[in-house]
């Protein structure tokens, strides 16, 4: 991959990570929940999902779900079913200030992961739009998995340090949440069931 190309998709994946979308939101109200140190673990699923979304958006998964469209509402389907499953759970956690995150089992780092991870890996419309986005910057007499390494690196990389700010930035408003209480779970529980509903209806 030629310097220039990369730095257009660099600055591309920037765009692409300041998009509001699952895995941010997540970040979000895990660093409020949380604190930013346990976060880093839904992050690192996060991006261990995004890397794997690259992976089969470059290597042929892309072209198998636009050639099957019933692949595709499963996907859909499954994604939303998540998000709403996750908006449930965080409609019920405690208010910040009334838990204990050291002892609460939503807090385990490998839960965290977990959730981090299927939040990336069940959006199908960020494995199309992988598809669609990926091909600008391919060069198809070069070796394909060494561009798949940059190409991932360079978005985990910045995804990392995306995630990274909103969660230490919610982090650092937790005693303005400790006030809101259980509305600040409420509103972001409801966000994420709502998406869930919309994305298979799209």
């Amino acid at each position: 991959m030629e310097f220039s190309t990369w730095v257009l998709y660099a600055a591309a994946a920037v765009g692409l990570s300041l998009t509001p979308g699952p895995n941010g939101l997540l970040a979000l109200t895990h660093g409020a929940l949380y604190g930013t140190k346990k976060t880093l673990a839904t992050i690192f699923g996060g991006l261990l999902g995004f890397a794997a979304v690259i992976g089969m958006s470059m290597f042929g998964i892309g072209a198998l779900l636009q050639a099957s469209s019933d692949l595709l509402t499963v996907l859909k389907w499954a994604g939303g079913a998540y998000l709403v499953w996750l908006g449930v759970q965080v409609w019920r956690s405690e208010p910040i200030g009334v838990q204990n995150p050291t002892s609460s089992t939503f807090s385990k780092p490998s839960r965290l992961f977990s959730q981090g991870f299927l939040s990336a890996v069940t959006n199908p419309k960020g494995i199309l739009f992988f598809v669609a986005f990926l091909p600008q910057f391919i060069d198809p007499n070069a070796s394909l998995f060494l561009q798949f390494v940059i190409m991932a690196a360079t978005f985990v990389f910045v995804e990392f340090w995306y995630e990274l700010m909103v969660a230490s930035l919610a982090d650092r408003i937790q005693p303005w949440l400790r006030r809101v209480g259980k509305n600040f779970n409420r509103v972001f529980g409801s966000v994420f069931m709502a998406i869930g509903v919309l994305l298979p209806l799209r």
